[in-house]
Parts: structure tokens; C-alpha cells; sequence
């Protein structure tokens, strides 16, 4: 597919470099000299250096033979006209584009992004999606992250393993014995840098962030398998009352009536802001890195405390202190990759990357034929697919222990006559199956050739 992003930031950077290692043909466009010379220097893309929305720019990039743009500046008129112009001059099919103003997304009446108004086939908001992120994780005891696959049907979850963890030291063959009430399929370790599409005989270790696919129906009882059970968030307390903490206290009081929220702002216009907008939501306008005002907001007693002010060190060193306040589960907000495993070597249960939500959002329209959905773990970690088995698949009529051992093909679930089922080492693949796996990242290349994508 040959597709353009505009934008050589940290998420256009990472996207080129995604999407590159899977066979399309990418040009990145920026006005920053800087930039496309780092892209010309560490990837092998097109680069273009110009403004996204001017027409010749969009030319010299190949506008006229392009499946698809992509427009991530930091700037939403020049996103949005990029996309303009690609439509109604060139005829581009697919159109996406970031945008971070309110005043446009909540337009009322028809709408702004229509064919007949501003035809953008996808909108992708990093702050909502974090939001969004934050948000399906409160409903799921000890989750880190939990993405609804196939319907809705299937989930993919995140958990940290602890020293406490039933089934830590246990090689992933040993699990069904020792639960044999609910089936899961592991698709992915992150042990500190390392990332790990795990083999059967693989040994889960404390510290480290599983990810596994499970029916959604049987979420409850797989958590018990790494000792998560019991209540849901009651308690919540936001750090931030940015974009981001005020779209997640909106999301949660709008799902959730049953979850208590406070949030510190340190801001005091930005805190009476954020009080016009809310209804049950108690707002303290003060310093988040203050002992004194973290448990006037409860830190002690909350289920869960969310970091996501625009300063990665505040975030980090607010979590660790609430964390050592009493907090249940913490979560902060890293843009800067150097700062994850840090995080999480200091006792923060999770670090939440805008950057890996939007690219993982974007995968999911890009995307053809018989595939369904694209959801990556981040990067060098690999991608979970949602596929339909094809006459032109490699996996009609292999079983699971040859796809992973000859293909490196993680089967992680079937849907096979409206059933659901974590298939065993020896269950073969049939024509029609909606199957969901994990591919590894030197898989990606042949994903296409692998999976019969049309």
C-alpha cells in the first residue's frame, strides 16, 4: 500500500517506521529540515520537506498514486486541509487525520467530518484514546490494559506478574492444570527491554506484563489465575486536569456513577475550568508532588491513581509517592520511552504511551481484505490479528503446533460456528474461522503472504 503521513514527530516517526517494516511504501512529509534528515538517516521511506497542506508539496510526495494519507502534525487546520486537498483534487481513497481541538470534534448538527463537509474517513484524538485506554482498564481488577477484540467477543488483557502471582515460575503448558476452569492463550511477555512472543515452554517470571487473549465472557476467572479478583475501581484519583484528566473524569462519570473522583489541578483557572464541566467530580487545585495535598484527594485509600499531567517527571514521581501513600494501582503517562522501565522499576504498576495508543488506534484502519482488525503491543513486541482464514491462507488445515513451529504463528483463538474457543496444540485450522494471533515482528513482512490477505 503506498501511503503518506504528514508529520515526523515521535508518532509519525514510529508510524513510518511501523508500517515500513510491513512492506508499504511510505513518504513522510514535514517542514522541519531536522527532521527529514533523521528520517532519511534512520529509516528507508521517502521523506519530503514541505508544508503537508500545500498542493505541490502533496505532489512531489506522490499524492497521485497514494492509497491513503495519514496527517499527524501538531497542527489540525493544516491536518485537515492536507486531507481536503487529497480528496477532492486526487481522489485519495483513505483519509486520517489527528485532531486535538474540541471545538472540532464536538460540532453540533450534521457534523464537520461528512463527505460533504470535510471528507476525513478516520479521526484519531491521542488524547481521547488515552482516555479511553484508562478508562476499560477501571472495570477490570488488576488490569493494565484490556482491548475488546472480534465484536467484543474476545479481550486481549494486560497484567503484572508479582511474587505473589499463582501461577509465577510456572511454564505457560503447566497453567490448564492449575486452572483448569478457564482457558487463555499468552501471546506476549515484556521482561524490562526484552519482549516475548512466548514458546509453550516458556516460564513467567515477577515483574513481568503478560498479555493474553481470553473469551470475554471468562474475563473474571482468568484474573484469578494471576491473583486478581474482588471489587472493581470505587475510588479514583486523577493527576492532571489537562485534556486528558478531563476527558477520562467525563468518560468515567458518564459509565461509571458507582466510582468516586478527585483530581488535582495545579492550575487555578484551569482547575475552575474543569469544575464547570463536571458534575460529581471533586476538583483540588494544588501540587500533585505534595504529600499534604495527595491525601487530601485520598491517594491512600483509592483503588487507582492516574498520573496524565503534560510533565513525564511530575507523573513519575507523583505516582511513586502515591503508590507509597497506600495507592491500590497506579498509571502514569510517559511520552518519552527512556522513561518506562524506569517507571516501573520504582513500583508503578503501569506506563501509558500516547504514542503507542495512536499508532495501535491507526493500525486498526489500516487494514484489507479478509483482516478485521491490526492491534500492536508496541513497538519490537509484534501485533495481534483479527483474520478470517481464507482458501489463500497458510493456516487452512495446519494445526497449531506446526503454525507456531514452521510459520511462528501464534494461534490464540477461534471463532468457529459462533463458538469461541482457546484452541489446544493440536486443534487445526478450518476454512472460514475467524481466528485471532499473535505475529512476531520479523513475521510482518510475510503477514500478507502468511494470512492470504487479498
Amino acid at each position: 500500500m503506498n501511503i503518506i503521513i504528514c508529520g515526523a514527530g515521535q508518532v509519525g516517526f514510529n508510524l513510518a517506521k511501523y508500517l515500513a517494516g510491513r512492506n508499504h511504501n511510505i513518504t513522510v512529509i514535514d517542514v522541519d529540515q531536522n527532521l527529514i534528515t533523521q528520517i532519511n538517516d534512520r529509516l528507508d521511506v521517502k521523506a519530503v520537506c514541505g508544508h503537508a497542506s500545500h498542493p505541490d508539496v502533496l505532489k512531489r510526495a506522490g499524492v497521485e498514486n497514494t492509497d491513503m494519507i495519514i496527517a499527524l502534525t501538531h497542527a489540525d487546520e493544516v491536518n485537515m486541509v492536507a486531507c481536503q486537498i487529497a480528496h477532492s483534487i486526487y481522489d485519495v481513497p483513505k483519509k486520517i487525520a489527528r485532531i486535538r481541538s474540541q471545538s472540532y470534534l464536538n460540532v453540533s448538527g450534521k457534523g464537520l467530518f461528512t463527505d460533504d463537509n470535510m471528507p476525513i474517513d478516520y479521526i484519531i484524538s491521542p488524547e481521547n484514546e488515552v482516555a479511553h485506554t484508562v478508562s476499560r482498564g477501571l472495570a477490570v481488577p488488576g488490569a493494565l490494559d484490556i482491548t475488546p477484540l472480534a465484536n467484543n467477543r474476545i479481550a486481549l488483557l494486560g497484567v503484572r506478574c508479582t511474587v505473589d502471582t499463582p501461577i509465577v515460575n510456572t511454564p505457560i503448558t503447566h497453567i490448564p492444570s492449575l486452572f483448569p476452569e478457564v482457558d487463555f492463550t499468552i501471546v506476549g511477555i515484556s521482561r524490562g527491554d526484552i519482549k516475548i512472543v512466548p514458546k509453550p515452554t516458556e516460564v513467567l517470571m515477577p515483574g513481568d506484563e503478560v498479555y493474553y487473549i481470553v473469551d470475554q465472557e471468562r474475563i473474571d476467572q482468568s484474573l484469578n489465575a494471576f491473583g486478581h479478583h474482588g471489587d472493581t475501581t470505587k475510588r479514583l484519583v486523577i493527576l492532571g486536569g489537562g485534556n486528558i484528566g478531563l476527558f477520562l473524569a467525563q468518560e468515567v462519570e458518564a459509565h461509571y456513577p458507582h466510582i468516586r473522583i478527585h483530581i488535582i489541578e495545579r492550575s487555578p483557572e484551569r482547575a475552575a475550568y474543569i469544575a464547570q464541566k463536571l458534575s460529581r467530580t471533586i476538583i483540588l487545585n494544588g501540587d500533585a508532588l505534595e504529600g499534604e495535598m495527595l491525601l487530601e484527594a485520598g491517594v491512600q485509600s483509592a483503588d487507582t491513581v492516574v498520573a496524565v499531567t503534560e510533565d513525564d517527571r511530575v507523573n513519575t514521581l507523583a505516582t511513586v509517592l502515591a503508590k507509597r501513600l497506600g495507592s491500590k494501582k497506579t498509571m502514569c503517562l510517559a511520552n518519552k520511552t527512556s522513561f518506562a522501565n524506569l517507571v516501573i522499576s520504582l513500583g508503578v504498576d503501569a506506563v501509558i504511551s500516547p504514542r503507542v495508543v495512536t499508532v495501535s488506534k491507526i493500525m486498526q484502519y489500516i487494514r484489507k481484505g479478509n483482516v478485521h482488525s491490526v492491534h500492536s503491543l508496541g513497538e519490537s513486541f509484534g501485533e495481534v490479528i483479527d483474520v478470517d482464514a481464507s482458501s489463500a491462507s497458510t493456516l487452512v488445515g495446519k494445526t497449531i503446533q506446526d503454525l507456531y513451529e514452521n510459520h511462528k504463528i501464534l494461534i490464540a483463538a477461534l471463532i468457529r460456528d459462533n463458538q469461541v474457543t482457546i484452541p489446544r496444540q493440536s486443534s487445526t485450522i478450518r476454512l472460514e474461522d475467524r481466528v485471532i494471533l499473535m505475529l512476531a515482528p520479523e513475521q510482518a513482512k510475510r503477514s500478507e503472504d502468511l494470512l492470504g490477505i487479498d
